[in-house]
């Protein structure tokens, strides 16, 4: 009995600690979103009065009202997306290989992999700029793409999440003479969905929010990214009088991936739980 009352207690506040932590990063969020409906009029005054009238759509509009956001969220999705399929066909061919397969210098190759988990973007902005100058790329998809693909922590998931998988389900299908090609696209592959998902949720995240990268390379306003773009038309972010258009730009450039993140969340769950989650 007492230890039945134990649990019960246990249960109640661990309940209780998920809900207050769940208050506590969802809190933020909606203060963003009711600041982006109020007029900056009122914000420029005061900023605690977040769910009472008065309401406004004209923050927005006035995204929309910008010439080339169009232009700035097609230039986002194509690089997220680019980047993000790019990344998991690499990963996951480097993950296969690291795993499941021998070669010499496997072990330094991969040491020298992970070592790349160590260096901050930062480090390697100016040679990639030097580099992308000279071939002829800023201002460009290619510019925008190519260096999101070097992705230690992509080829670090995939490798592990592969060595989980036994090595029965592949032998047993290399036994019935399938190539090698053939046990990694219809064995291992569908095994690994949940990782996949995963990597690329976070892949997709850090390519659509990224913004050092794109301030260097694209230099035309024609070549920007959404995040860029939104930042670029903001010109004093000190001043409060465009607080709900600041908020409004937050929202409006979060929830492709809140959407994104949304309709992948079981996924991530079961990479998390080291489950499978199947298809339906």
């Amino acid at each position: 009995m007492n230890a039945n009352l134990t649990n019960r207690w246990g249960n109640r506040a661990i309940f209780g600690a998920t809900v207050l932590a769940a208050i506590v990063w969802v809190a933020p969020l909606l203060w963003i979103l009711a600041l982006s409906f109020k007029p900056n009029e009122l914000l420029a005054q005061r900023t605690d009065i977040l769910f009472a009238p008065p309401y406004t759509l004209k923050n927005y509009s006035d995204i929309l009202g910008t010439s080339l956001v169009f232009r700035w969220i097609v230039n986002s999705c194509v690089v997220a997306f680019a980047q993000t399929i790019l990344v998991l066909v690499l990963s996951s061919l480097a993950g296969y290989g690291f795993a499941r397969t021998e070669f010499p210098g496997k072990t330094w190759l991969y040491r020298l992999v992970l070592a790349g988990l160590a260096v901050p973007q930062t480090a390697v902005v100016i040679p990639l700029h030097r580099m992308f100058a000279d071939w002829g790329l800023h201002n460009s998809y290619p510019g925008l793409i190519l260096p999101g693909l070097a992705a230690p922590f992509g080829v670090f998931l995939m490798t592990q999440y592969f060595k989980a998988i036994p090595r029965d389900l592949e032998e047993a299908a290399l036994l019935d003479n399938a190539s090698r090609w053939t046990v990694f696209t219809r064995v291992i592959l569908p095994l690994s969905l949940p990782a996949q998902a995963t990597l690329g949720i976070v892949t997709f995240l850090g390519a659509w929010n990224d913004y050092l990268w794109p301030l260097i390379s694209a230099t035309q306003s024609d070549h920007y990214t959404l995040t860029l773009g939104l930042a670029s038309t903001q010109t004093n972010f000190a001043q409060s009088e465009g607080l709900g258009f600041l908020m409004a730009q937050a929202v409006f450039a979060a929830a492709p991936v809140l959407v994104l993140y949304a309709f992948f969340q079981q996924y991530i769950v079961a990479a998390v739980a080291g489950a499978r989650v199947r298809s339906a």
